[in-house]
């Protein structure tokens, strides 16, 4: 799998993002999603053997629209610079823990956990993490873990959320909106021959977080 057109296009779509540019390089767009979607589809039948739990999803249950939602934005810029993907059992819409990739020039990444969930989910996680809070820790401090991600990443609130004090010694970890492994990749990284094996190997370090966050939701 190359993403040399899909780093070239983002690039320029980056210097361009209007819809002048779009439209006059639309056919280029479509030859490169149709190589995302390949891309991702290749994902989804590994990471099915990896998770069986992902289960046989299609390319398009899981990518986002390049298009941006500009209504509440103070940046009007109409398209994305990046492709993205997230694969979770049930596709992107899904409440559950996700295995995602980003493609963007020079600021690509591999992440997994869930982002920003409703609080009915957050607040299933956070229980399951002050009731089995040495089994977390255990997971998140993995040296296969560690490998590719340096913490739980999110923002966080200020204050203990509800149901909690701040005399909870993992009131740091209960204080996440977001529970993230994020995992940072280069062009250089991105372009190798042997990107998605890559992938694969954070992807399986990173499937404990998912698991953990999963039971929580299902319990």
């Amino acid at each position: 799998m190359n993403f040399k057109d899909i780093l070239f296009f983002l690039s320029n779509l980056k210097k361009n993002n209007n819809r002048e540019w779009f439209e006059a390089n639309k056919s280029e767009f479509r030859k490169v999603s149709k190589q995302f979607e390949e891309i991702v589809g290749v994902l989804i039948n590994r990471l099915s053997e990896l998770d069986p739990q992902i289960g046989q999803l299609k390319p398009k249950d899981c990518i986002f629209r390049i298009y941006r939602d500009v209504r509440f934005s103070k940046d009007k810029s109409p398209y994305k610079n990046n492709f993205g993907a997230a694969i979770s059992r049930g596709g992107r819409k899904s409440p559950f823990a996700l295995y995602y990739l980003h493609i963007e020039d020079e600021n690509s990444f591999i992440a997994g956990g869930i982002y920003q969930p409703p609080n009915d989910v957050l607040n299933k996680v956070r229980q399951e993490i002050d009731y089995n809070a040495k089994e977390f820790k255990s997971i998140i401090e993995n040296g296969d873990f560690k490998n590719f991600f340096e913490e739980i990443e999110g923002e966080k609130l200020k204050r203990p959320p509800k149901g909690y004090d701040d005399g909870n010694e993992n009131i740091e970890l209960l204080k996440h909106k977001s529970y993230l492994a994020v995992h940072k990749i280069d062009n250089k990284t991105l372009l190798s021959d042997d990107f998605l094996d890559y992938c694969m190997k954070a992807y399986a370090a990173m499937r404990p977080l998912n698991d953990f966050i999963n039971r929580a939701l299902i319990e």
